[in-house]
C-alpha cells in the first residue's frame, strides 16, 4: 500500500470576508497524480495557493514529506506567467511581441533558467527555446518553460493551475505524457482543471463545486445546459448605423520574418463583410502573427499589400482608425491587460480601445457599459479590480470589452480559455446572436473545435507560416 503524502482535514478558506471553500477533506498518497476539476469560480486556484503556502486557511493541512526537513518544497505553476524587462520592470505591451527591436527588452529563455543542461530540460524539450526572448514564446513554450523553472527548484510536489490552457491537441497529449513522467520520476503532481475535461495522466480526480469537494463523481462529470441570455436586451445594443465595405479583410501575398526567421510566407486571403471564419493550425503556425497584421499591432503590416474595410494599409489611416472597427480579445492581451482597472473600466475601455479606462463617459456610455455588464452577468464585480477577479471572470470582462462597440469585425483568439462548459455554451450562443443580429464579420480561433460557434462556416488553416488546404 502507498504511503500516505497530503492529507486535509475540514479545510476552510476566506476570501475578503467571504467563505469560497468550507469542509475540504482529501488524501493523496505518493505516487498518485490528482486532478482537482470544477467550473469555473468554484475555488480551484485559491485551493492550489492555500497548498502552495501562498493562501491562510483553517483546519487541518499536513505533508508526509520524503525527507526531514524538506517542507516547503512546493512549486506552483500558475496560469498565467507575467515576466519582467530587463529593466526589472512589468511594463511590456502587447505590440511588443510582433516589433524586432522591442522584443530585446526581454531575458531569453536561456538567460531566465541560467542553465542549458539539466533532466527537466531535456524531458520539456526547452533546449531549443534557450535563445528566444520570453516575449515571443508561443502559448506551449511558455507553459513548458514555466514547468521547467519550477522543477529546477527541485521541488517534492508540483502543483499546476489549468496547465493545458491554450495548448493545441499535440501539445495537449505532450504535456499530459510529460507530467506522467513527471510523476513517474518521485514529484508529487496536481492539477487543477477549469471544466470536466480530466486529462489521461490523471490517476485520482476530485470534483470541486459549491465550497466542497467529492471525490465520488469523477467517473460521471456533471454537465449543465448552458444558462440563456436576454435577447431584448441585446436587441437594445443593436447599431443605428452599420460600417458600409465589401472586404473586412484583404491579404495578398503577405510575408512576415524575423531575421532569418519566416513566420508567414505567401498568405493570400480574402474575408467578405459577414462572413465567419475559424482560424485554425497548431500551436507557434503563425496564428497570432496573422492577427496582429489586421489589429494594426505589427509594424510588418506596412510592407505587405493588405486591405483592411477596403482601404489599403499605408494610404493614410490611423492605428485609431482601425481598431474603432474591430473588437478584439486574445491571450496576449489579457496578460499585458491593466490589472489595477476594475471590471467596470474594462469593459468601458473598449468603447476607445485603450488598455484602461482614461476619459469620462457621458449618459449614454454609461447605460451601454451597464447593458453590456448585464447581458455578461458582470454586475456583481463591477467595482472590483481585475487582480481581484478569478481568471476566467477576467476573461468575461475583456469579452464584454471586445463587443461593447458593436464592432463591424470581431477578432476572438482563444476567447474560451479558462471558461468553463456551461460559460463557453452561453459565449457561444451569445456570439451566434450578435452575428446573426448584427451582421458582424468574425475571425474565430480556438484549438478546440467545441469551442466554436455554430456560425463559422469557413476556415483558415495554417501550419509553418504557410495555408494548408
Amino acid at each position: 500500500m502507498s504511503a500516505l503524502f497530503l492529507e486535509l482535514k475540514d479545510l476552510s478558506l476566506s476570501l475578503d470576508g467571504r467563505i469560497l471553500l468550507n469542509g475540504i477533506s482529501l488524501q493523496m498518497k505518493r505516487g498518485e497524480l490528482w486532478t482537482i476539476y470544477g467550473p469555473s469560480g468554484s475555488g480551484k486556484t485559491i485551493l492550489a495557493k492555500a497548498l502552495a503556502g501562498k493562501n491562510s486557511y483553517s483546519g487541518i493541512m499536513e505533508f508526509h514529506w520524503a525527507l526531514r526537513g524538506s517542507q516547503g518544497r512546493v512549486a506552483l505553476v500558475e496560469q498565467q506567467s507575467r515576466f519582467k524587462n530587463l529593466s526589472n520592470t512589468n511594463e511590456f505591451y502587447y505590440q511588443q511581441r510582433f516589433n524586432s527591436y522591442d522584443s530585446q527588452e526581454a531575458e531569453t529563455v536561456g538567460e531566465v533558467i541560467g542553465i542549458t543542461t539539466s533532466k527537466w530540460i531535456s524531458l520539456l524539450h526547452v533546449e531549443d527555446l534557450l535563445d528566444k526572448t520570453l516575449i515571443q514564446l508561443s502559448d506551449g513554450e511558455s507553459k513548458r518553460l514555466q514547468i521547467a523553472r519550477a522543477l529546477l527548484d527541485d521541488p517534492e510536489f508540483i502543483i499546476l493551475d489549468n496547465p493545458f490552457i491554450g495548448l493545441d491537441e499535440e501539445g495537449r497529449a505532450t504535456l499530459s505524457n510529460i507530467l506522467e513522467n513527471i510523476s513517474n520520476s518521485g514529484v508529487q503532481v496536481l492539477l487543477f482543471i477549469s471544466g470536466y475535461s480530466i486529462p489521461d495522466c490523471s490517476t485520482h480526480s476530485a470534483l470541486l463545486e459549491g465550497g466542497r469537494i467529492n471525490t465520488g463523481l469523477f467517473n460521471s462529470p456533471l454537465i449543465r445546459p448552458p444558462s440563456l441570455f436576454s435577447g431584448d436586451l441585446l436587441k437594445l445594443l443593436i447599431p443605428e448605423k452599420m460600417v458600409d465595405f465589401k472586404r473586412a479583410i484583404q491579404m495578398n501575398k503577405v510575408n512576415v520574418r524575423y531575421g532569418d526567421k519566416i513566420i508567414l510566407h505567401d498568405i493570400d486571403w480574402i474575408v467578405l463583410k459577414g462572413e465567419r471564419w475559424n482560424l485554425s493550425g497548431p500551436n507557434g503556425a503563425g496564428k497570432s502573427t496573422l492577427l496582429s497584421l489586421v489589429t494594426a499591432d505589427n509594424p510588418q503590416a506596412y510592407a505587405n499589400d493588405i486591405y483592411l474595410f477596403d482601404w489599403r494599409r499605408g494610404s493614410g489611416e490611423s492605428i485609431w482608425d482601425i481598431k474603432k472597427r474591430i473588437g478584439f480579445v486574445s491571450p496576449e492581451l489579457h496578460l499585458y491587460f491593466d490589472f489595477s482597472a476594475n471590471c467596470y473600466e474594462v469593459v468601458a475601455s473598449g468603447l476607445f480601445d485603450t488598455i484602461g479606462l482614461f476619459r469620462h463617459l457621458n449618459n449614454a456610455q454609461e447605460e451601454i457599459v451597464r447593458t453590456w455588464m448585464k447581458l455578461f452577468n458582470l454586475e456583481a464585480y463591477h467595482g472590483d479590480t481585475l487582480s481581484q477577479l478569478s481568471i476566467s471572470i477576467q476573461r468575461v470582462a475583456l469579452l464584454a470589452r471586445a463587443l461593447i462597440k458593436n464592432p463591424p469585425l470581431l477578432i476572438l483568439d482563444e476567447p474560451c480559455q479558462g471558461l468553463d462548459e456551461e460559460q463557453t455554451e452561453y459565449f457561444k450562443n451569445l456570439i451566434d446572436q450578435i452575428c446573426e443580429s448584427f451582421g458582424t464579420t468574425l475571425v474565430y480561433v480556438s484549438h478546440y473545435p467545441q469551442q466554436v460557434p455554430s456560425c463559422v462556416n469557413q476556415c483558415l488553416r495554417l501550419d509553418c507560416g504557410r495555408i494548408v488546404l
